[in-house]
């Protein structure tokens, strides 16, 4: 309709889809059909909707839209492994998103806000700080357009990873909306034991997330087994520190009985130390608790160097020997800058 701006559907479930098209008279399995046009069949446009009424397509095509992710840069590793892309959103906001594929299937990282705030020391996110937090729409048009690219040879998204620019339990809500639409059978049909959720440290929202009853994989990036170290590297130590932090995880896999991850980056000479793995297993002892080791992969703006494979494999061995479950994490994407921030960095700059 002339003069009326069209209100974005994306990003809503049935039960949204229901109570926003109440005017129209529609029953719960056509908002389903909406919901599986949209979010199984990736459809952008209501007129392809062919199972519904053409009165009722007319309809939604005068009042609404489905704004999806513009694809600005797209970057394939070398070795088939691994995507990068920068997609864009109306507002010119960019976002990266990680396509990665598993033995286990193909695994999507996902942004949840618009570059970072939390000021790690290692990471490129952070460089520019954060322009806003991402709508539930913003995060799921991500899944969808990974999901577009996967179809086309045959495959589909498997596992979902919220572990790219922003702090997830910043924008919580968000969040956890895409992840229960994500699940749904009439959307991507995910189950929650394939979803993660990564966070620097933010304790409200591990307890948050522990209380919504649900089996997804919490992953807390530690970096630090001491205060002092763990503050340089990531503030929000400042705020939440390193013991509160171990009891709230400890306390979410106690009440989820899921095994926590610890991602800790090595950094060369900075907390690869014999001392700091002997604290780390101390630090960890007793708890359903796994670590992944992540050799750090170098941004230019950080004087930040990778260990050697000997002191790598000397910090993984440590741990293992004090019975800790640990693992090293597989490098995928290092010849197209995978890390958090770095295609989005170079994009901003040359804007």
């Amino acid at each position: 309709m002339e003069g009326l701006k069209k209100k974005n559907l994306l990003g809503m479930d049935v039960d949204e889809f229901l109570s926003e098209l109440q005017p129209y008279g529609i029953k719960k399995f056509r908002a389903r059909q909406i919901a599986e046009w949209i979010y199984q069949k990736g459809v952008h446009d209501f007129s392809d909707m062919t199972n519904l009424p053409k009165a009722l397509r007319g309809e939604l095509d005068d009042r609404y839209v489905l704004t999806p992710v513009t694809e600005a840069k797209k970057l394939e590793s070398s070795d088939g492994h691994t995507t990068k892309f920068l997609f864009c959103f109306e507002d010119g906001t960019s976002v990266e998103t990680v396509l990665m594929r598993q033995p286990y299937g193909n695994s999507i990282c996902v942004s949840t806000q618009a570059g970072c705030n939390m000021g790690c020391a290692f990471c490129a996110s952070t460089l520019h700080g954060s322009t806003r937090d991402l709508s539930t729409g913003e995060i799921i048009a991500q899944a969808l357009a990974v999901n577009d690219y996967l179809r086309a040879e045959g495959g589909r998204v498997d596992h979902i990873v919220v572990m790219g620019s922003g702090e997830p339990m910043l924008n919580y809500d968000n969040v956890i909306h895409f992840l229960h639409i994500a699940h749904e059978e009439y959307a991507l049909g995910i189950s929650y034991r394939n979803m993660t959720v990564s966070t620097s440290g933010i304790i409200p929202g591990i307890h948050r997330l522990a209380e919504e009853n649900i089996p997804i994989t919490l992953s807390i990036s530690l970096h630090a087994p001491e205060d002092e170290l763990r503050s340089e590297l990531m503030p929000v130590n400042r705020k939440y520190p390193l013991p509160e932090l171990i009891r709230a995880g400890k306390a979410y896999g106690d009440k989820t009985k899921r095994r926590v991850t610890y991602e800790y980056i090595l950094i060369d000479e900075v907390n690869d130390t014999p001392r700091h793995a002997a604290e780390l297993a101390e630090l960890l002892r007793g708890q359903l608790a796994s670590v992944n080791l992540i050799p750090i992969n170098p941004v230019t703006e950080r004087d930040f160097r990778r260990p050697s494979t000997d002191r790598i494999e000397a910090f993984r061995r440590a741990l293992e020997d004090s019975h800790i479950s640990v693992t090293v994490r597989k490098e995928m994407g290092a010849d197209i800058n995978a890390a958090c921030g770095q295609l989005r960095n170079r994009y901003l700059e040359r804007a």
